[in-house]
This record gives structure tokens, C-alpha cells and sequence, in this order.
């Protein structure tokens, strides 16, 4: 109950960002517009993403080498898509899902995909990170100003002031690590303990396995093709409509970064985040408010029905394949 409620909250958190976004806007017309995207660029823009959705399963894939398994590439892809179509119902369901379909479909421990998946999620935060450092340099003047207006400024609001905000992370990292410390020191453990032992056990061997990765400037180039196909799909969205197409490749790295921070957030699929944050960054760019709404609208729309259809095909795909390898078994 404590779950689904939370989940509720996530989605109202979404819905009311989307409604505060959209609330001086005539949906129709913003929706009139979004349909006139060039098709051409908005099916290039698929491939892009497609295109990353195997380069990180082939990632995936060197990750779980190291550990004694070679699942199939299929099953990497489609237990990663299986995930994307997780996340659309419950935010960070995904990493959990993906985990339980590989270890399914080819019997590798779900303890161990958690620590790579960990692994994935960590370089992502690097590469959004050196993302958004080589934003600052070609747009600091918008980026900075953005960042701060629109993210740091309500989150210190929020608490007071900035040593208020630093005290409280500082305060959650050391009773997490302190935590992780009693887990595995206390005497005499319930079982309970015993299982989440072994799980952070599982997870410690994932975050090793980059480290083992064999052919490492292969795991490199996966993960700058992933980003550089992110970036090409923010680009590619700009030619699909008139009022986008004149901004240049710094333009849409900033609308990349801005997009990826709007998809952290813990709501199904970036709803209402993506719209905000998207939308006000192109308004640095001299579009009205209208203009930015319908980039972020077509792009998102595009972005959620592809991993919709691509998720629910691999849902099948999963299913049809462990139950007719369980047939053949027995």
C-alpha cells in the first residue's frame, strides 16, 4: 500500500508539473503544431535512439562477462527494454525488472545484474555530468543562470539556505554508510539480513566487473555512442519543426542535458519534468513559451511511444522464450 501510494504521489508530482506547464497554453494548438514535425527527422531521430538501445545492451553484455555468464545479445536488449516499459508504470522499477527478466531468460543471479546495472547507472551520471561541463563552457551565460533560477535556487528555498541543503546530504551519507556498516557487522543476523548481505555481496561483484571488462576501448566507445545518440536525437527533434531548426549543435547539447535531468526525476517517464525544464531552456533561445512546449511535447511523445512499443514487443519476446525453454526442459 505504502508503495503504490508513493507511486501515486510520483505521478500527481508529474501531472501537476505538466498542468503548471501547460496552464496558460491551448493545448490544441500546441498539439495542432506537434503535428506538422517533419516525419523524415523524426523517424532519423528513432533510429538514433534504437541505436543506443543496442550499444547498451552490447555494454551490458561486457559487463556480465567478467562475472562467468554470456547471456544472448537478445536477451540483454530485451530485458533492457522490458525495463524502459517498467519505469512507465513505476519510476526506478526499470533497473529492478531488467535485472529479474535476464536472470529469467538465462539464469544469471539477479544480485549480480543489480551491481552492473550500478555500474551503468554511475557512468551515466559521469557522462551527464562531463555533459553538462561541456555545456557550461559553450552556453555558461544560459546554462548557469538556468541551473541556478530553476533547480538550485527552489531546492535551497526549500531548506533554508545553501549550508542547510549541504547538511542534510551530508547527514543521509553517513547514516546510509553507516547502515551498510551495521548490516554487515551485527551478530547473529535474522534472516532478512542475511538476504540483503548477500544481495549488497552480488552487487560489490557487479561494480567489480568494470574493472574486468575485457575489451575496454569497446566499453568506452558504447558508452560515448550512447551519449552522442542522446545528443543527436535532441538535434535531429530541432529540423522536424520550423521553429527549432536554425539553433545550432550547443543549443541542443544544452537541451540534452536539460531533457536528462528532467528523466532523473522519480515520475513515470519524465512526465511533466521533461516539458518544464525543456521548455524554459528554449526559451533562452528567443522562442516563446508555445514554441518551446510543442519541441518538448513532439520529442517526449516520440521518445515514450517508441520505448512503449520496442518494451511491450520484448515483454512478449521474453515471455514467449522462457516459456518455451521451460517446455523444452521439461
Amino acid at each position: 500500500m505504502i508503495s503504490a501510494l508513493k507511486n501515486l504521489v510520483f505521478l500527481a508530482i508529474g501531472a501537476l508539473l505538466l498542468w503548471l506547464t501547460f496552464r496558460h497554453q491551448d493545448f490544441s494548438v500546441v498539439w495542432e503544431k506537434v503535428k506538422t514535425a517533419d516525419p523524415l527527422f523524426i523517424i532519423l531521430c528513432c533510429l538514433c535512439s534504437i541505436a543506443a538501445l543496442i550499444s547498451r545492451s552490447m555494454r551490458w553484455l561486457q559487463l556480465t562477462e567478467p562475472l562467468g555468464y554470456k547471456p544472448r545479445l537478445s536477451s540483454a536488449y530485451h530485458a533492457l527494454m522490458f525495463g524502459y516499459l517498467a519505469n512507465m508504470a513505476i519510476p526506478r522499477l526499470g533497473e529492478i525488472s531488467r535485472c529479474g527478466a535476464m536472470s529469467k531468460s538465462d539464469e544469471v543471479p539477479f544480485e549480480k545484474l543489480v551491481g552492473t546495472v550500478i555500474v551503468e547507472r554511475l557512468l551515466d551520471v559521469v557522462m551527464l555530468a562531463t555533459c553538462i561541463g561541456l555545456t557550461a563552457l559553450l552556453e555558461f551565460d544560459r546554462l548557469g543562470g538556468f541551473l541556478y533560477t530553476e533547480i538550485l535556487e527552489p531546492a535551497i528555498q526549500k531548506v533554508g539556505n545553501a549550508t542547510n541543503l549541504i547538511l542534510i546530504l551530508l547527514v543521509l551519507a553517513i547514516a546510509g554508510i553507516g547502515g551498510i556498516i551495521w548490516l554487515f557487522r551485527m551478530p547473529s543476523p535474522p534472516n532478512i539480513v542475511l538476504k540483503i548481505r548477500k544481495l549488497m555481496s552480488g552487487i560489490g561483484d557487479g561494480l567489480k566487473s568494470i574493472g574486468k571488462v575485457k575489451n575496454k576501448p569497446l566499453f568506452v566507445f558504447h558508452t560515448v555512442f550512447i551519449w552522442l545518440m542522446y545528443f543527436m536525437m535532441s538535434y535531429l527533434c530541432f529540423f522536424a519543426l520550423p521553429e527549432t531548426r536554425n539553433l545550432g549543435a550547443p543549443a541542443a547539447l544544452f537541451i540534452m542535458v536539460l531533457g536528462g535531468i528532467g528523466m532523473t526525476a522519480p515520475v513515470q517517464g519524465g512526465i511533466g519534468t521533461y516539458h518544464l525544464l525543456v521548455s524554459r531552456g528554449l526559451l533562452l533561445y528567443g522562442l516563446s513559451e508555445t514554441d518551446g512546449l510543442v519541441y518538448a511535447t513532439m520529442s517526449h511523445t516520440v521518445s515514450t511511444l517508441l520505448l512503449i512499443i520496442l518494451g511491450a514487443i520484448s515483454m512478449l519476446s521474453l515471455f514467449f522464450w522462457v516459456k518455451t525453454r521451460n517446455s523444452a526442459i521439461a
